[in-house]
């Protein structure tokens, strides 16, 4: 392991807003699930997860953007999220914090009723392992375990493998599709409403690489009720 990952990796020990459980402390319970709004954020904002969160463009992006709700960036590299966890200590971000830990173990992580919304942005899209699409049946019904109802999912990719398979799951298993675009810049960006455009105003750094080669992007929105 390179110095930098490791002076990253202490530097994060004594980080406030990152939260590094042990295997056995999620599964035994681990001590923030159902407590994120009293001991953490010390309000009943909304709270939105970004999963799979790499440098947590997207979840210090967002908590920029709309202070009355909270965000919190799950992945389960260390070295990356140190970058947003540094963002938000030095901005003196209180509605920011990150996890690190496994996806697979969200409904470790938070209790029922306690996550209003989920954001993928550019996940890998699996190609030899279906199951294990962030999007699919197993992973919905984790998701569906911690939100609220008609919690809301946002997912924005590269992959139209991914995508495509993200429309199927939504029609086999009849979840609500509130919209969806396989040209998030091109045909979406114009008919949306406000807020979505801002959002979209969020780009992480292999997002711009991509527009830049001429990549689209897809974008869809969906309520697993």
């Amino acid at each position: 392991m390179g110095k930098d990952k490791l002076k990253r990796f202490a530097e994060m020990e004594h980080f406030d807003n990152v939260f590094q459980p042990t295997m056995e402390e999620v599964k035994e319970g681990f001590s923030m699930k159902g407590k994120w709004h009293t001991d953490f954020f010390k309000n009943e904002n909304p709270i939105v997860l970004e999963l799979g969160c790499g440098r947590g463009e997207y979840t210090v992006g967002m908590a920029q953007k709309y202070p009355n709700k909270n965000f919190i960036g799950i992945d389960i590299k260390g070295s990356r999220i140190w970058r947003g966890a540094k963002t938000g200590i030095e901005e003196n971000m209180s509605n920011v914090a990150f996890v690190r830990s496994k996806i697979d173990f969200i409904e470790y992580l938070f209790a029922e009723n306690e996550v209003s919304e989920i954001w993928l942005t550019f996940s890998d899209p699996q190609p030899k392992r279906p199951r294990k699409r962030l999007t699919s049946k197993l992973f919905v019904d984790r998701y569906r375990k911690i939100m609220v109802e008609n919690g809301i999912i946002n997912i924005k990719t590269d992959s139209d493998l991914l995508f495509e398979s993200t429309l199927e799951q939504i029609e086999e298993h009849h979840y609500k599709k509130i919209l969806s675009s396989w040209d998030v810049y091109g045909e979406m960006i114009n008919t949306c409403d406000e807020e979505l455009k801002d959002l979209m105003d969020i780009k992480t750094y292999y997002e711009q690489k991509w527009l830049e080669d001429g990549k689209k992007i897809k974008f869809a929105k969906f309520s697993i009720g």
